[in-house]
C-alpha cells in the first residue's frame, strides 16, 4: 500500500515577472489599482468590524496588506540611513530617488499578531474579529500601505506583491524564517 502524499497547499500569484519587468519604474500604480486594492482592503476590515459574519476573504485582504508592509520593511535593499545603521527597508521612489521605509505607528507587530489571532479564533469555530487594538494596528497599516502607494513606482509595489506571495509559498512548503510566524489557511473553514 503507497503512502498517501498530503495536498498541497498553493499561494495564487496575483503578479508574473513580466508584470513586474512591464511596470513603470517612475510611476506609481494606476488610480484604478489603487483604489481597487485599498476599497477591497478597508472594506475587509470594516466587515471584520461590523459585519454579522465577515468572510474569509475579508480576513485575507486586510492580511495582504499586513504581509506587503511586513515585505518592504524587511525585503528592500540594505542601505546605511544617517546614522550609519543598515537596514533593510529601502525602496526606490518615483523619482528614482531612495526612500526609507517606516513603520510609522509602529503597529505592523501587533497587526500580524492580531490577524494570527483572529484566524485562529476563525479555525476554533469562531467568528474572524479583531479587539480593538488589532483594529486600530491593521488600520493603521493600511494607511501607510496607502500613503505609500502614492510615492512608490508601479514595479516596488508589484515587486513586493510578488515577494510577500514567494515568502507565503516558502511557509507553507516548510521554509519559514526566524520572524515568520503561523500561517493560517481558512479556505477549508469558509
Amino acid at each position: 500500500m503507497s503512502k498517501r502524499k498530503k495536498p498541497r497547499l498553493t499561494v495564487v500569484r496575483t503578479y508574473s515577472r513580466i508584470d513586474e519587468m512591464m511596470a513603470s519604474p517612475y510611476q506609481p500604480l494606476s488610480a484604478e489599482l489603487r483604489r481597487n486594492q485599498l476599497s477591497r482592503m478597508w472594506g475587509g476590515l470594516r466587515a471584520i468590524e461590523t459585519a454579522p459574519a465577515p468572510s474569509t476573504d475579508d480576513w485575507r485582504v486586510c492580511s495582504d496588506a499586513v504581509n506587503i508592509m511586513e515585505t518592504l520593511l524587511r525585503n528592500g535593499d540594505a542601505r546605511p540611513d544617517e546614522h550609519g545603521e543598515v537596514s533593510s527597508n529601502w525602496w526606490r521612489d518615483c523619482a528614482g530617488d531612495w526612500v526609507q521605509i517606516h513603520d510609522s505607528f509602529k503597529l505592523l507587530t501587533d497587526a500580524i499578531a492580531a490577524q494570527t489571532a483572529a484566524g485562529i479564533r476563525k479555525l476554533k469555530g469562531g467568528q474572524i474579529r479583531l479587539d480593538a487594538d488589532g483594529i486600530h494596528a491593521v488600520r493603521a497599516v493600511i494607511e501607510d500601505y496607502r500613503d505609500l502607494l502614492d510615492v512608490l513606482p508601479a514595479r516596488t509595489i508589484i515587486r513586493a506583491h510578488r515577494l510577500t506571495e514567494q515568502r507565503i509559498s516558502d511557509i507553507l512548503s516548510g521554509r519559514r524564517r526566524p520572524h515568520d510566524v503561523e500561517i493560517i489557511d481558512l479556505r477549508a473553514t469558509a
